[in-house]
């Protein structure tokens, strides 16, 4: 849970100051693998390390320490106060609305896609399972071949060890409100 929470502090400290990972190693002296393993809650860093991360961003010790702390059972999150996690700013922006989670089995996010935006020609796999809601607009899912067109109001329940792809089928944007177990490390 601490590697989660730390790591998930740094990544999206490091993407509100519109920094990339290699920008942050040069300014912490802390080498680009080792923040990226952070960031992706593979390892527990030294005090020694914290310190070097929190002074590159101005803040102290304690910034990531009361984070860890701070982890709650409950997450409220007001319309549009969602964590923002961006693949493809201009094509596909991805909101987190269990960001805080103490301990998350699941996560949720709220997906807009610009029109075109498809998650590419391979299939993702993953571990656990995946459930999308089309909010509005449409969207083809490609699951182990088997292709699937969603419209507004229509929704999808998968094992995300199966193969799958998608693609925006609107001439405009798609919303897509997804819940995912377990909770991924954000990378």
């Amino acid at each position: 849970m601490l590697r989660r929470l730390i790591g998930t502090k740094l990544k999206t400290t490091r993407l509100k100051r519109d920094m990339t990972i290699q920008d942050l190693a040069t300014s912490s002296r802390v080498s680009a693998n080792m923040i990226s393993r952070i960031e992706r809650g593979l390892t527990t860093p030294s005090v020694e390390i914290l310190m070097k991360l929190a002074t590159a961003f101005g803040m102290s010790l304690s910034y990531f320490i009361e984070e860890a702390e701070k982890g709650v059972s409950v997450v409220l999150t007001k319309h549009g106060e969602g964590t923002p996690v961006f693949f493809f700013e201009d094509k596909h922006q991805i909101v987190n609305l269990t960001q805080g989670v103490r301990d998350p089995g699941f996560s949720v996010f709220i997906d807009t896609l610009e029109t075109g935006c498809a998650s590419g020609a391979g299939g993702m796999v993953q571990s656990g399972e995946e459930f999308a809601y089309i909010l509005a607009g449409q969207l083809e899912f490609i699951i182990d071949e088997e292709v699937f067109e969603l419209q507004k109001g229509d929704s999808i329940a998968f094992k995300a060890s199966q193969p799958h792809r998608w693609r925006n089928l609107h001439n405009g944007q798609t919303l897509v409100l997804w819940v995912v177990s377990p909770a991924p490390n954000l990378k």
